[in-house]
């Protein structure tokens, strides 16, 4: 869950970290992985084959959502993609040839063991850390941190600003397909309210806001940090958890917003100016 908490971070944080547009609706993409994975595998077919159409799913239904909802920004945008979500949620509580309300669910097999999904949950977030870093390093990620920067100005020097970021959401939706894919794999059941649940983007956007939100291992740190937190909650305040994780959003906003990167990245700096201070002294 570790590995598929990173998966999903690391594909949020490519469209909203980078671009500054943050998305609601990467619940849909995670849901559009699980319920591929899920019915193809209910058709034969294996369903280590199912993860690159499950991602390719997504992606295609990212370039649906994104076309759009990215001439949208700021607060608009959120909307946007919140509604988007929440009729894709609806949809597929309805449609009774993928289960409907009561989702899918796919009998394991008399065989089976989990530590094959295991390694290859772990290379799959190993590859998307590998994709990430990238995008970031690339002329096309210094477009998207340039759109973050200042929209308008970016327009002015020729970057065309919709069709990067439905790039960047069509990059970042294949990512999170894979980790719906991944998802399914390990708990054999598809629930629309789960895998298209408002919850599930909110669980993405906090990961990467805990870790550092626009870097390379920011996300990576607070998917692992998050997995830890909700099995406490879980475990001791189940009817509060979504409660207590806004309330650590907000106070991570407000006090820390760069993250525990940034938190970790000022604490090396004082140490580093406190060794060169005393070095001058002596």
């Amino acid at each position: 869950m570790s590995s598929i908490n990173v998966i999903m971070s690391c594909g949020w944080n490519i469209l909203s970290g980078l671009t500054g547009q943050t998305s609601f609706a990467h619940c849909i993409f995670f849901g559009v992985g699980a319920y591929t994975t899920a019915l193809l595998w209910l058709g034969g077919i294996h369903p280590y084959w199912t993860i690159p159409l499950a991602g390719v799913a997504a992606a295609l239904y990212a370039i649906l959502i994104g076309i759009p909802c990215l001439r949208l920004r700021g607060p608009f945008f959120v909307i946007g993609t919140l509604a988007a979500g929440e009729v894709t949620r609806i949809i597929a509580n309805n449609l009774e040839w993928i289960g409907g309300a009561a989702g899918l669910s796919i009998p394991p097999p008399s065989s089976y063991s989990k530590l094959p999904d295991y390694y290859l949950t772990f290379l799959c977030a190993l590859g998307t850390i590998a994709i990430s870093a990238k995008v970031i390093q690339s002329r096309f990620g210094m477009a998207l941190s340039a759109i973050r920067e200042n929209y308008e100005a970016a327009e002015t020097v020729g970057i065309d600003t919709t069709r990067f970021q439905i790039y960047a959401l069509c990059i970042s939706g294949l990512v999170v397909g894979i980790a719906g894919s991944l998802y399914v794999q390990y708990i054999f059941y598809a629930l629309p309210d789960k895998v298209f649940g408002f919850d599930t983007s909110i669980s993405m956007i906090l990961m990467t806001v805990i870790g550092g939100i626009g870097t390379l291992w920011g996300p990576v740190l607070g998917a692992i940090l998050f997995f830890i937190l909700e099995e406490f909650l879980l475990g001791y305040f189940p009817s509060l958890h979504l409660g207590i994780y806004g309330l650590i959003l907000m106070i991570l906003v407000l006090f820390k917003p760069g993250g525990i990167l940034n938190l970790f990245e000022n604490l090396r700096l004082r140490s580093f100016y406190g060794l060169a201070r005393s070095k001058e002294h002596h």
